[in-house]
Formats: structure tokens, C-alpha cells, sequence
């Protein structure tokens, strides 16, 4: 004779597999069974159930297995003085999803979160997946290794996890996923490279860790819009952290690596303008020139401290995409409506505007959600310093050419114009700066001096 609820028991995973985070009433309901019954079916399925939530808001889901392992992955936070701890663990749900819960941790929860249920990845994990020139190196160099695709674009939801889990020991913020990744960091902590010291010998050092990125063969750099780059340590005296990200130049000579050259200068002295403005603070840069023909631009991590410390960190696309959904690259549009959901305050809202006109008023064509980050605290956002802001209009075409450009400053309408008068005096002097700084090349300074005098005579007819 066939077992009493036999037909609900064989059901039941095959319901839970394909909706995640249900409550017990409504698969009862679908099995046909009552709630009680339902109930003392759940405990059948073993370490395969998760259960997340308390009293009406329980909600059941079958782990999805990574790479044929159930268990959950434990997520740790460095905090700024170096020292690591349990933030939570990371359970992936079959069909999609995952369940993480993030209650009483620094960062930001979503209402349908708020008991740990992700509709796919938890956002935290969003801005330390593999992306742009390092993500590509990265991925092109372990793809292999890992058992993932050569494009980290195309990678799925577990592919990331898989990655992070494993190799994740030094990437954005403050997180690290997974105990292989955790003993990595563990490993350099009690073992830690040696930083370069002494300014005499970074230009030759930078010059062949610039080597050694070229010979990797990552494309999509500087040709396609986007600058190659390495992580480094250095020794400077008076410095926050040793860590840095360096963006370099070809060097060859020619003149689109001549105009990359240049604006790698010009970022310099973009992020330099940019600190001059109203609450926006600027990550730390220099140039570094090298005899060999490359330019580099040296960027202090904001989000390290010291050798070993580290600071959460989230761009404005991924809380777009987890807490807003408003889908636009309008910055102040977006603090606003942060704003509203009082995450982030008044100031870095009017700190957010005065950015905006200022990339603008510089020729920023490329202020994507990206390049504007913040530091999750006590469940609000304190906005981050200042980085990737320089004039990529001016950039050379995919092919290399140097194509002319025509600068014509971005108008406000007359609630913006005090915003837009204090912005446009920070842009007039990064233009002015720009014009006669002799590692900038003669023709672009000409182009620099131009834009000063045209944003100066801009500002006198409003």
C-alpha cells in the first residue's frame, strides 16, 4: 500500500525547485495538504531545505548546490584596523536566487531582503565581481584554473561565486567570500609582499609591471575607451595606504598614445579641481613619467587603510539595480532619490550635483553609474572620494585617430545656476591648470587654454 502523503512528500522538492523563498500555507495549498501535514513533511528533505524568517514571514527554499557542494559559503568583513570577521554566510536557492542576511551590518537592506532573501546575488557582492580591464586579465589568466569562461561578462551567477570563492582575496571594498579566499588573505597578511620603496626606482618598476600587463594580451585597454592598469604597493612617506591602482599610457609616441598620455595627466589634475568643491573629497593622485615614453597616474585605494586595513564600498549603479531600479546615469537624479529613502544626506546630494556640472564643464563624457561610489555605515551611505574624473571627450576615436572635438559647456537652468557658477569655477581652473603644465603635450594645453577662456566668457554672458 503506497504511504500516506506519499504523492505531497514526492512533490514537495519538485515545487520548492521551482520557487524560491514560499511560505508553508502556499505550498500546502498546491500540495493539496494542510499546513500542519505540510510541516511535518519539510523536515524529510534534510540539509537540502533552507528556512529563513520568523513566525508569517517563515519562507522555505532548496539550496541550489556550487559545483556539487550544498554548504553555505561564509562572508567576512576586514575592518580598517586589519582584523577579520563572520559577517554572515551565503546560501545559493534553487531555481535563482541566494539567502544572505545582512541585519545589523553597515550596509543598506532592501524591505524584501530584510530576512536574507536575494532575488539573485546579494548586492554587496555585485561591485567585486571581475569587470573591466582587471576583471578581463583577471578572468583571461584563471578562466582555465577555475572552469569558467574567458569573458568574465558572460559568466553566471555561480561562475562568480565560484571565482570570488576561490581567488577573491583582494578586490573592491572590504569583503571576502569563502574560506580558500579568506586563507589567501590570511597568507599575505602574515607574508606580505614587499612595497616598492623610494621614488628614484617607481618609474622603472611601474614601467615593468606595465610590461608584464601588456604581455598578458587583455584587450579592450586604452583603444577601446579605457585605460590598462595594475595594482601596486609603494612606500610614500605621509601616505594612507601603500595600495594604488596605476593607469598607464602606451609608449610609443604616437599621437593617440601621445592624447592618452595627456589625459592621464589631466585626471591628475581633474581629481585635484574636483577637492575644491563644496563636501567632495578626491582621491589621492600623481603623475609618474618614465623615460622609456609611459605616463602613468598613480591612484591611492580609498577603500584600503594602511597595509592591511580595509572599507566597505558600493558604486551608484549597483544601488541603482538594488535599492532605486530608476535604470538612469543622472548622478543627482539618483542621489535624490536615494535622498528620499534618507540613505544618504542633504550635503552629499548638493556634493553629487556640484560633481556632476563639474565632469560636465570638464568634458566628462563618461560619468556611468560606475564611476561614483559610497561607504555603507550604520545602514546609510556616506559618499566616497572622487576617482575616474577627466576629459574622455577628448579621448582618441577605437581606430586611434585624434579626432577634433568641439567644447561646448553644458548650460543650467536658473534653479542649477548657483550649483553650476561654483562648478564652473573648479572647471575653469582644472582647465587653466591643464594649459600650462608642461607634461601635458603642447597641442592639447593649446586645447585646454581654449576651454578656460571659452567656459570664462560661458560664465560672463549668464
Amino acid at each position: 500500500m503506497r504511504p500516506v502523503n506519499q504523492t505531497a512528500r514526492d512533490q514537495l522538492p519538485v515545487l520548492l525547485a521551482r520557487q524560491p523563498a514560499v511560505s508553508a500555507p502556499a505550498l500546502a495549498v498546491q500540495l493539496g495538504i494542510s499546513t500542519a501535514t505540510l510541516q511535518r513533511l519539510l523536515p524529510g528533505l534534510g540539509e537540502r531545505l533552507l528556512t529563513r524568517g520568523a513566525a508569517r514571514r517563515t519562507r522555505h527554499a532548496l539550496r541550489r548546490p556550487l559545483r556539487g557542494d550544498l554548504r553555505e559559503l561564509p562572508l567576512y568583513a576586514v575592518d580598517t584596523a586589519g582584523q577579520a570577521q563572520a559577517l554572515g554566510a551565503l546560501a545559493l536557492v534553487q531555481p535563482e536566487g541566494s539567502c544572505l542576511s545582512l541585519a545589523g551590518n553597515d550596509w543598506p537592506i532592501p524591505d524584501e531582503s530584510r530576512d536574507g532573501w536575494w532575488g539573485g546575488l546579494p548586492y554587496p557582492l555585485h561591485d567585486m565581481r571581475p569587470q573591466g580591464y582587471l576583471g578581463r586579465q583577471f578572468a583571461r589568466a584563471e578562466h582555465a584554473a577555475l572552469g569558467v569562461p574567458a569573458n568574465p561578462e558572460a559568466w553566471s551567477d555561480d561562475d562568480i561565486v565560484w571565482a570570488l570563492a576561490q581567488r577573491g582575496a583582494d578586490l573592491s571594498g572590504n569583503l571576502i567570500l569563502g574560506n580558500p579566499a579568506f586563507e589567501r588573505w590570511q597568507a599575505g597578511k602574515l607574508t606580505p609582499p614587499a612595497p616598492i620603496a623610494g621614488d628614484a626606482d617607481l618609474p622603472a618598476a611601474y614601467a615593468a609591471l606595465a610590461e608584464q600587463a601588456v604581455a598578458q594580451g587583455v584587450p579592450g585597454s586604452s583603444a577601446a575607451g579605457e585605460f590598462p592598469k595594475f595594482p601596486a604597493l609603494r612606500e610614500l612617506p605621509g601616505a594612507a595606504t601603500p595600495h594604488v591602482l596605476v593607469k598607464f599610457s602606451g609608449a610609443d609616441g604616437s599621437p593617440a598614445v601621445q592624447r592618452w598620455a595627456d589625459l592621464l595627466v589631466c585626471e591628475h589634475l581633474a581629481l585635484q579641481a574636483a577637492a575644491t568643491l563644496p563636501g567632495v573629497n578626491s582621491a589621492t593622485s600623481r603623475v609618474v613619467q618614465h623615460s622609456g615614453g609611459r605616463t602613468f597616474v598613480e591612484v591611492e585605494r580609498f577603500d584600503r587603510h594602511g597595509a592591511f586595513g580595509r572599507s566597505p564600498l558600493v558604486s551608484l549603479g549597483t544601488l541603482d539595480a538594488a535599492l532605486i531600479g530608476d535604470g538612469s546615469s543622472d548622478w543627482p537624479r539618483l542621489a535624490a532619490r536615494l535622498a528620499a529613502l534618507k540613505l544618504v544626506t542633504p550635503a552629499d546630494v548638493t556634493a553629487i550635483e556640484h560633481l556632476w556640472w563639474f565632469g560636465r564643464l570638464i568634458a566628462n563624457s563618461d560619468m556611468h553609474t560606475g564611476n561614483l561610489s559610497f561607504r555603507p555605515r550604520a545602514g546609510h551611505l556616506q559618499l566616497a572620494p572622487t576617482y575616474d574624473m577627466l576629459p574622455m571627450a577628448y579621448a582618441p576615436l577605437p581606430g586611434g585617430e585624434v579626432a577634433p572635438r568641439e567644447f561646448a559647456p553644458p548650460l543650467p537652468l536658473p534653479p542649477d545656476r548657483g550649483c553650476w557658477n561654483t562648478a564652473c569655477a573648479a572647471a575653469t581652473g582644472f582647465w587653466q591648470a591643464a594649459a600650462v603644465d608642461a607634461r601635458v603635450s603642447t597641442g592639447f594645453r593649446d586645447i585646454c587654454a581654449h576651454n578656460a577662456q571659452r567656459l570664462h566668457e560661458t560664465a560672463q554672458r549668464l
